[in-house]
């Protein structure tokens, strides 16, 4: 090739990749000039709902547009998930989501979406144990005290869940699975009306987020037996872990993220990830966060992607052993 060519070539390269930039920069600089739609597959109440109504602001204020907050609950998120699944990938429809966003392909016999391709995840927002309550009518003040009881009386005690596959229900399961008990799940349609159950007396235990459970529990209304994290929560030393009081190897973490539909602009992806990590990284937030017992995480989308993939084939393995099933 001679010299010239090779200027023509090198300035035609140069002239596509700046074009390219421009043209991101320009979707950058354009988006958002209306509303945004924040879903939430679940109702009001629940960790989803306290973590976004936590970030999605801060969001607001970084990119000076509204994200409102939608609360599309039904069949344990599969219907506020299928809802953003189906809508326009132009980055005015996103979705706050927990582990039944993975988990629910295992747990149902047909979905109309794949969590693992029919999304974008923009970023991993934060991570927090949950804490096992009991009414206070339950005789049991300990994780062994609750065993005991337990396996004296199996398929009688009975747990409130956020519907079939939702967090407290795969938690709730998961001690079940390694206390080698049964406990019988009872489901509501959210975690708010199931902790509200569990208050009331109607149901006896519910794995709830710290947030929303401890201060029913600081007010003698539950009694809070355990941590459902490996170390003790900094924001609530005084409670046990489920592991070291009475069942060893127990271990549930809960994590919420931010979601596009596929198809959603890299550009767009690229400038919420951006927000979010700028915005979770204010001081103010770090002690916000820190005091309902959520560690902020605000990950890259990569690195969410990857944390899902690991998460479905986690709590696939403890579906499956278990049997649970939802239609």
């Amino acid at each position: 090739m001679s010299a010239l060519k090779k200027i023509i070539s090198i300035a035609a390269f140069l002239g596509a990749a700046v074009a390219a930039a421009q043209f991101a920069a320009a979707q950058t600089v354009a988006y958002p000039v209306r509303p945004v739609h924040v879903v939430l597959p679940f109702p009001p109440g629940g960790s989803v709902d306290t973590v976004a109504r936590l970030v999605m602001p801060r969001v607001s204020e970084s990119l000076g547009q509204q994200f409102i907050i939608e609360n599309r609950s039904g069949a344990s998120g599969n219907i506020g998930t299928e809802y953003v699944a189906r809508a326009a990938p132009d980055g005015y429809t996103l979705m706050v989501n927990t582990i039944p966003f993975v988990a629910n392909s295992h747990l149902y016999a047909k979905l109309p979406f794949d969590p693992l391709t029919d999304f974008v995840p923009i970023s991993l927002l934060a991570s927090s144990p949950s804490v096992l309550v009991v009414h206070p009518s339950l005789p049991a003040r300990s994780v062994r005290e609750l065993l005991e009881l337990a396996r004296s009386k199996p398929g009688v005690l009975n747990f409130a869940t956020a519907g079939p596959g939702t967090n407290p229900h795969i938690a709730g399961e998961l001690f079940n699975y390694l206390g080698k008990v049964k406990t019988v799940a009872i489901h509501y349609k959210g975690g708010g009306p199931a902790l509200l159950s569990t208050v009331a007396g109607e149901r006896r235990g519910f794995v709830s987020g710290v947030s929303e459970a401890t201060p029913f529990a600081a007010s003698g209304k539950l009694r809070a037996l355990g941590i459902t994290s490996l170390a003790r929560s900094p924001a609530f030393p005084d409670i046990p872990t489920i592991a070291e009081s009475g069942l060893p190897g127990y271990e549930f973490v809960t994590w919420h993220g931010l979601l596009a539909p596929r198809g959603t602009s890299g550009a767009i992806v690229a400038l919420l990830n951006d927000s979010v990590k700028r915005t979770m990284a204010m001081p103010e937030q770090v002690k916000l966060f820190r005091q309902i017992g959520q560690d902020i995480v605000a990950s890259t989308p990569e690195e969410f992607a990857a944390h899902l993939k690991k998460e479905s084939a986690k709590w696939g393995r403890v579906i499956k052993e278990q049997g649970m099933r939802a239609e």
